[in-house]
């Protein structure tokens, strides 16, 4: 009996190089943190962060406290995982590793105070959002009837906006939404115009537009677009912030021609 010998063949296994900018707390001072993990087919940054979790593991082989950071959906719909990978914001469920360059730079979004390494305080935007009264009112919890008809165009146009999933990665990108800057921001603008387009929310327009109108306002965007550029949603930013500024410009007529003190574009409501 004669045996035959195979040819051996030696395959290397893949890795993924991670890059993570780590805080163990708000006053703790930041680090980079490095990872080797093994390579799965369509792992995404979540895959990754969990396979930290499951092997908290260095790559100098120390083993150090897992990874925090937040997610819910896995679908790019919460827009919890907002964090800022190789450079651009964006969702983390979403960010396909293999169509990332490696080693794969992690960080948290920086325009918000970090909590822990990747999880941040998105407090701000949702005080912006009640700021210029981002929903539609109802008065009681009894039945009010079917509320006014929308064309099936405005619904379509609103639902661009509706999509919005509050996820923090326009903020990130905006020059003028900063720590040392009273702008609200594009999200808190994009619902403004939303709920201004709404048959029974634009019955709340004065005092929405007077927030828009007020310090932080509509007139301190710096047209940059960069928030139309990385929403994930593709939801147009800038055609919103454009029509609330049409909108802003005829509440500021309305005033003058009224009785009383107008509101000014960057101060406060008369």
């Amino acid at each position: 009996m004669t045996l035959t010998t195979l040819p051996l063949t030696v395959t290397m296994a893949k890795s993924i190089e991670l890059r993570i900018f780590r805080q163990d707390g708000e006053d703790s001072a930041p680090y980079w943190d490095e990872f080797s993990l093994p390579w799965q087919e369509n792992m995404n940054v979540i895959a990754c962060l969990m396979e930290i979790q499951m092997h908290p593991v260095n790559k100098a082989g120390k083993r150090i406290n897992p990874v925090v950071w937040e997610s819910n959906c896995l679908e790019e719909v919460c827009g919890a995982c907002s964090m800022v990978i190789n450079g651009m914001p964006r969702q983390a469920c979403s960010a396909l590793v293999d169509k990332l360059a490696q080693p794969i730079s992690i960080a948290p979004l920086s325009k918000f105070k970090t909590v822990r390494d990747l999880v941040v305080d998105r407090q701000p935007m949702f005080n912006a959002l009640t700021k210029v009264k981002a929903w539609v009112p109802i008065d009681g919890t009894y039945d009010l009837g079917p509320g006014p008809k929308i064309s099936p165009a405005d619904a379509e146009r609103m639902y661009d906006f509706a999509r919005c999933m509050t996820c923090g990665c326009c903020m990130e990108a905006c020059p003028q939404f900063n720590a040392n800057s009273p702008f609200i921001g594009p999200a808190p603008l994009g619902q403004a115009n939303l709920f201004s387009q709404h048959p029974t929310a634009s019955m709340n327009n004065d005092e929405r537009l007077a927030a828009v109108m007020g310090v932080g306002g509509v007139a301190d965007c710096g047209k940059a677009q960069n928030c139309a550029k990385v929403c994930p949603k593709e939801i147009p930013l800038t055609e919103a912030i454009a029509e609330l500024g049409r909108e802003t410009t005829k509440q500021l007529v309305k005033d003058l021609l009224a009785k009383g003190a107008p509101r000014s574009f960057g101060g406060p409501a008369a």
